[in-house]
């Protein structure tokens, strides 16, 4: 078989993710690779943790893009902040909090279940109930933005919640950063990670995270090495810390982290509120077009993800088939279902760069015509 250089086609990505590239975030990874010691390249990185600072809402000094896609920005947070007989209460209301729990466990910590319906909100009362009965707890964790379903969660409530009961939290903000009202600071969040192919839309590949003072604090106090060498924040901030000069831990992807600090310039150039309210007012599109077909959202109004749009798939539609054609006749990706929710619905993105009336209209077109 002759192999010829890769031309992927052009899609529409209207998935859970990833998302649609711009442009100019393809051509700024197009410059030249320097080295990732290179004082021009310590300098950008310098200004990517700005921008991450701004995306987040934070002004945490440990702030910076795991070399990794979101799932090491998890276990970033969680090798860090759980040590062996360490109690952890996670919140599960989708696919995620499951794989919080996998962290949690091969960490040598004790997982304490919170389950809600999948579609649901994460219910304050149910985690409140938890932490009164395991007064051991150090830590709680839950999904903001959970994936599988388009279901929001109260961060700030739960976070609160948390604090009353000494215990610090890790939020996975990977659908949410950058598409959702997300304040860190403001809310008090001590460790979060997200990623940046969603609505940061930035190719797969990194992670963002931030840790706050009292997370920090429980780092260096840890009585155990962290797990993994690669993710051990007392490693990696040497590279990612300091007045400018940087200690080799691993090599950078360096043009990967170009496409990442360009997007955030983008998110910082529209400005964070108008990037929210974009993405609410095309969800609000989209949800109009899908209900005039008789196509129905799975979460209620009040715990809905604008950015990433969970809806029952009709009867007697052949769910693998209408996503097939639409991809093979109109370069068009929506999401499946996963977990308890797969076969059931679909998960149409409206992430970064795709959260636009052209990828709805054609979007509602396509859908219109395979149905």
């Amino acid at each position: 078989m002759e192999i010829t250089s890769f031309n992927p086609p052009r899609r529409i990505l209207m998935g859970p993710g990833p998302s649609d590239v711009s442009e100019r975030v393809l051509k700024a990874m197009s410059r030249p690779t320097i080295g990732h010691l290179d004082p021009e390249f310590v300098g950008m990185m310098d200004e990517l943790k700005l921008l991450l600072q701004y995306a987040f809402q934070t002004q945490n000094a440990l702030t910076f893009a795991v070399s990794a896609p979101g799932s090491a920005g998890m276990e970033c947070c969680f090798v860090n902040l759980v040590e062996p007989g360490d109690t952890v209460i996670i919140c599960q209301n989708g696919l995620f909090g499951g794989r919080m729990k996998e962290n949690v466990e091969r960490c040598g910590g004790i997982a304490v279940m919170v389950q809600d319906n999948w579609g649901r909100a994460v219910d304050p009362e149910k985690l409140e109930q938890a932490l009164v009965a395991h007064p051991d707890a150090c830590l709680v964790a839950f999904v903001h933005a959970e994936t599988s379903t388009g279901a929001q969660s109260d961060a700030k409530t739960l976070v609160q919640l948390a604090h009353q009961y000494d215990c610090l939290c890790i939020v996975d903000a990977v659908t949410s950063l950058a598409g959702t009202p997300l304040k860190v600071d403001d809310w008090g969040i001590d460790a979060i990670y997200s990623g940046s192919q969603k609505c940061l839309s930035a190719p797969p590949g990194l992670s963002p995270v931030s840790f706050n003072n009292r997370a920090a604090q429980k780092i260096r106090n840890r009585s155990s090495k962290v797990q993994s060498w690669f993710l051990d924040l007392n490693l990696v901030m040497g590279y990612w810390g300091g007045d400018g000069k940087r200690a080799y831990h691993h090599t950078a992807p360096v043009n990967g982290l170009y496409g990442l600090h360009e997007s955030l310039l983008m998110v910082k150039e529209e400005g964070l509120e108008n990037a929210w309210a974009r993405h609410y007012r095309n969800h609000l599109l989209l949800r109009d077009g899908l209900e005039s077909m008789g196509i129905h959202f799975v979460v209620a109004e009040t715990d809905r993800l604008p950015q990433l749009n969970a809806v029952s798939i009709p009867d007697s539609v052949d769910d693998a088939a209408l996503r097939a054609t639409l991809l093979n006749e109109y370069n068009l990706e929506i999401g499946a279902g996963l977990g308890e929710l797969a076969g059931k619905v679909w998960r149409i993105g409206l992430m970064g760069h795709a959260s636009n009336q052209r990828n709805i209209d054609f979007c509602l077109k396509a859908l219109r015509a395979t149905l």
